[in-house]
């Protein structure tokens, strides 16, 4: 196995299910410890700040002090200020309310429309459905299904199967 440092100089930016953002420091300061491989075209304050302008509002106040959703929208843009060319998000919607799981993901749509590689590991189906374009499946660690969405919806022994519904 690769360390944690050698997967993201490869290009692989985790969005850990339980955040991890760093309680003690500031929303810009989280931000900044993101920041690596500058690119011309790469993320910045300015570019994550646009996506989740919530975040500029409390750029000073210590992460330990942000509501569940705000510390899922810090991790996300911290993990984006790294330019990954892969973006693995755990459970995003997990421990939120419904309205920020909501808003959270249209954030998601946004960066999948503009182009972002997304792996979203995800307990909501129905957020799945509106979010992905491609579905896998995994039983015991294998892929036991893979297809679009689309595929996905019509596969009724797929969803007897393998999803709680």
């Amino acid at each position: 196995g690769k360390s944690s440092y050698e997967i993201a100089q490869m290009g692989i930016g985790l969005v850990p299910g339980d955040r991890e953002i760093f309680p003690d420091l500031t929303v810009w300061e989280n931000l900044d410890i993101g920041r690596k491989n500058p690119k011309e075209d790469g993320w910045t304050f300015e570019k994550v700040f646009t996506l989740f302008p919530a975040l500029e509002v409390i750029q000073t106040r210590k992460g330990g002090y942000l509501s569940g959703g705000e510390q899922q929208m810090l991790a996300v843009a911290r993990t984006l200020m790294g330019n990954p060319g892969l973006l693995l998000l755990d459970e995003p919607s997990e421990g939120l309310a419904p309205i920020i799981a909501k808003e959270l993901q249209k954030q998601i749509i946004k960066l999948r429309d503009k182009g972002e590689t997304i792996l979203l590991a995800e307990q909501n189906f129905q957020f799945c459905l509106e979010t992905c374009s491609r579905s896998y499946v995994l039983e015991k660690g294998q892929i036991a299904w893979q297809g679009t969405i689309e595929d996905l919806k019509n596969k009724e022994e797929v969803k007897a199967r393998y999803l709680l519904l």
